[in-house]
């Protein structure tokens, strides 16, 4: 009996693609994982790097460093949604799914050419804020910070990356955002500092770029894994291939990680945050809103009409007037405010920077406006690290003046 030409074997070798039909004729691999291979060929396609993926990465890395500039985070977010769709870092993790060391080293390799384009372009972006003396970056230091909302952004943004590359042939546009958000910003702000000087951006933003990319890497591995993307063969050439680019990875995990840990880079300060309670005072000083002049004691001479000599006027000692406390109060983003020689903005009049919950004394309770920054600037004092009494500036939106109790 005769067979249908409609009802083929599900193997028949004319049905075959090319790669698959090749692979079926030599035997190199059983039939379970010839179809492995001609999805890992067209997920491979998808991954590679074009001449646009660079050239946007170029335009995501200037409206990144004017954000930075403007210390914007709107304009932060629009350089992540002008980013190209970061199908190649995702190709990362399909390198080191399936064990190839030569496709893992190529993917990463173009990744790491358009992340150094964003780097560059940072500090070009750096070096032109001393041109311009813009004011310093404060509400985009959070950026270069590790935050576990950060790392959720990037896993959430990692897994429906490669869903929808598996599933749809195409990366989907808002993962790929969220990618560039916690790979590019960081490193853009990394450039910017180390082009500007400013601290808490250089190097922190760049140990937090290889946090996330190895935190990437390996998210989108085991997603992979799970979805039954595998290495074609597990011993020989595969295995060693695979243990190697874990290796690599994990070396870039934990090397970032170890800065983070020995020398504190890119960790928020582990001081408590501001609250509305003011911290007591010692019983010998009693903060007010506005200082209260001293009252003099006048000793009144009352002459007498005896010939004796008038008696020897008493010195009166002038009280000092009662301290005027305060201290450091910021939004939670932020762990402390900086001081400044100057009641302006200046990169060269930071005399240091103070964390929240630091008490002061306030030398001169009438603010100074400073009409360049916009800002009213209180005149301080304060102990500094070698326990001398210091003065200093500080915008007086910074401070939570404590209203006195009869009992302080």
């Amino acid at each position: 009996m005769s067979i249908p030409k409609s009802d083929q074997f599900p193997d028949d070798p004319q049905d075959m693609p090319p790669a698959r039909r090749r692979r079926a004729q030599r035997g190199l691999l059983p039939d379970d994982l010839v179809e492995i291979a001609d999805d890992i060929e067209n997920l491979a396609h998808k991954t590679i790097p074009s001449f646009d993926f660079f050239l946007f990465s170029l335009l995501a890395a200037a409206i990144l460093t004017v954000s930075i500039l403007a210390d914007s985070p709107v304009l932060l977010v629009l350089g992540a949604v002008t980013a190209p769709i970061m199908s190649p870092l995702i190709g990362i993790s399909l390198g080191t799914a399936t064990g190839s060391l030569k496709f893992f080293s190529q993917r990463l390799a173009g990744s790491l050419v358009a992340s150094g384009f964003v780097f560059l372009v940072g500090i070009l972006g750096g070096y032109a804020s001393l041109v311009l003396n813009t004011p310093q970056v404060q509400f985009l230091i959070y950026n270069a910070r590790v935050s576990w909302t950060h790392l959720v952004l990037l896993l959430a943004g990692t897994i429906f990356a490669v869903l929808g590359l598996k599933k749809d042939g195409q990366m989907p546009p808002l993962p790929s955002v969220a990618i560039a958000y916690e790979l590019y910003g960081p490193l853009a702000i990394a450039g910017f500092g180390f082009g500007s000087g400013q601290p808490h951006l250089w190097p922190d933003g760049l140990v937090l770029f290889g946090i996330h990319l190895a935190v990437m890497a390996i998210g989108g591995t085991v997603v992979f894994m799970l979805l039954g993307i595998k290495p074609l063969k597990f011993l020989g050439y595969t295995l060693g291939s695979l243990v190697a680019i874990i290796s690599i990875v994990a070396v870039i995990g934990l090397s970032s990680a170890g800065a983070i840990v020995g020398g504190k880079i890119a960790m928020p300060t582990e001081e408590p945050t501001a609250t509305l309670t003011a911290t007591p005072l010692p019983p010998s000083s009693t903060p007010t809103e506005t200082p209260i002049p001293p009252t003099l004691t006048l000793t009144p001479t009352v002459p007498t009409a005896t010939n004796t000599p008038p008696p020897t006027p008493t010195s009166t000692i002038t009280p000092i007037p009662t301290p005027f406390y305060a201290e450091i109060a910021v939004s939670e983003e932020f762990a402390g405010a900086y001081i400044r020689s100057e009641p302006k903005f200046d990169p060269e009049n930071i005399i240091t920077s103070l964390v929240n919950g630091t008490v002061v004394e306030i030398i001169d309770p009438s603010p100074s406006f400073d009409e360049e920054s916009n800002y009213y600037w209180l005149h301080i004092r304060f102990t500094n690290e070698d326990g001398q009494k210091q003065d200093g500036w500080i915008i007086e939106s910074l401070l939570l003046i404590s209203t006195p109790r009869p009992d302080w």
